[in-house]
């Protein structure tokens, strides 16, 4: 107790800026206090800890191992003080608060525009700030505190992250109406010879179709990887590239695209769409009720109707 005598919360919560941004600047504007203030704090801080915390490396700033040691205990530490002085007393249209959640376009496209809606009738004070990344970094981000929600699929999360099931969902491939038989399927062998498109946030990454594929011993020629749903069927026209994608990715395709929809030939694992949080967060009652509302906002979704041809197709 002793020890706590020498440090009040404000310096904590300046602590914790500094070692989240890695940079004073950031932290300041984070905090919405000056720089000058948060240099004077960072001093203070150096003599409390003994260490200086923050060291210049290149261009940028490092945290030292004794600061390392310490962004952890103390980001777990704040949110459970954060849970117990909101606990009973939370109430979305009072709440001043800024989330950051994670997402790929494709949970941008079926979830954020309910969500923001929702977000603006229940809570007009609460800000909301929206990354992309690969689920590997969504999980890493996570863990250091970088995001508060991530939404993806999860299939291997560490134990300090918590999963919560939204919706489930399938695989459906899409080609130029044009390259298709009148009946709008493709027998294996011409689906694995024709070239594929690849919606990936990395270059390297793999895929949950490939590894399907390759467990039944097929292989498919990837011939486009991109990072964007939607760029990667406005490509499929008047080429006969086949993408296979979530099939909700399709409720809004333009009926102008001349663009069919079927079922892969082959047997393709359903998977479940999430929303994922580091356990730090469990308790938090404004980030309980950020998750009800995510789920909320996930429940109306419906897939569309495979071997749907867009008007205008032969």
């Amino acid at each position: 107790m002793d020890d706590l005598r020498r440090i009040d919360l404000n310096l904590l919560l300046t602590l914790h800026a500094l070692l989240a941004e890695q940079h004073v600047t950031r932290a300041a504007v984070r905090l919405h206090k000056s720089q000058p203030a948060v240099s004077h704090a960072l001093a203070q801080l150096r003599d409390i800890f003994q260490d200086p915390l923050l060291m210049r490396r290149g261009a940028g700033m490092a945290l030292t191992p004794r600061a390392q040691d310490l962004l952890q205990p103390l980001s777990t530490a704040l949110q459970h003080l954060n849970a117990l002085l909101q606990e009973g007393s939370f109430d979305p249209r009072q709440t001043v608060r800024r989330f950051r959640v994670a997402m790929s376009d494709y949970a941008a496209h079926l979830v954020l525009p309910t969500l923001v809606r929702r977000l603006r009738d229940e809570a007009p004070c609460v800000d909301l700030g929206v990354c992309h990344a690969s689920r590997e970094a969504m999980l890493a981000q996570l863990a250091d505190g970088e995001i508060d929600l991530a939404l993806g699929v999860f299939p291997e999360a560490p134990g300090d992250i918590v999963i919560d099931a939204l919706f489930e969902e399938h695989f459906v491939s899409v080609a130029d109406s044009h390259t298709l038989p009148k009946r709008g399927r493709l027998p294996l062998d011409t689906w694995l010879a024709r070239p594929h498109v690849l919606v990936a946030t990395r270059l390297d990454s793999g895929s949950e179709i490939d590894a399907a594929l390759a467990t039944q011993g097929l292989h498919r020629h990837v011939a486009l990887v991109l990072p964007y749903w939607r760029a990667a069927t406005e490509v499929l026209a008047g080429t006969d590239f086949i993408l296979t994608v979530a099939s909700r990715t399709l409720e809004h395709l333009p009926h102008d695209q001349g663009l069919t929809w079927f079922m892969p030939p082959v047997p393709l694992p359903r998977f479940t769409f999430q929303q994922a949080w580091h356990q730090r967060r469990h308790a938090d009652s404004a980030h309980h009720w950020l998750r009800g509302l995510v789920m909320d906002c996930s429940r109306p979704l419906t897939a569309p109707q495979t071997n749907r041809r867009s008007k205008g197709s032969p």
